[in-house]
């Protein structure tokens, strides 16, 4: 697929999600021998209207920096949290086929209020 863009044009992926941590975060060790923290996000939608409640987002947040890896070690379930960094669309093999799941690949992590 091609895209023709203007030099003059501007791509910008910034995401910014509030919302509340859903399990304690996950160390891998990949076969390169970086390190890679893994963790959700639980962020509330809008409530639409006619819903009776507003509905959720899980979100998966990857932590590839040693700051972001060290701040999101120390999360704790159902801590709120700003989380602001890059979305990203990564590819892999699963039951015999080839998936694709989004990410966020975290650049800071705060205390929400």
């Amino acid at each position: 697929m091609s895209v023709d863009v203007e030099q003059s044009e501007t791509d910008i992926n910034e995401v910014r999600l509030v919302g509340r941590v859903a399990a304690e975060p996950q160390t891998r060790e990949l076969p390169s021998g970086d390190q890679l923290v893994t963790w959700r996000l639980i962020v509330r939608r809008s409530k639409r209207k006619g819903e009776e409640r507003a509905q959720v987002d899980t979100i998966d947040i990857a932590c590839w920096t040693p700051a972001a890896r060290k701040r999101a070690l120390s999360l704790q379930t159902d801590q709120r949290v700003e989380v602001t960094g890059l979305l990203h669309r990564r590819f892999f093999r699963a039951g015999g086929g080839a998936a694709s799941r989004y990410e966020v690949e975290a650049r800071a992590i705060r205390r929400a209020p």
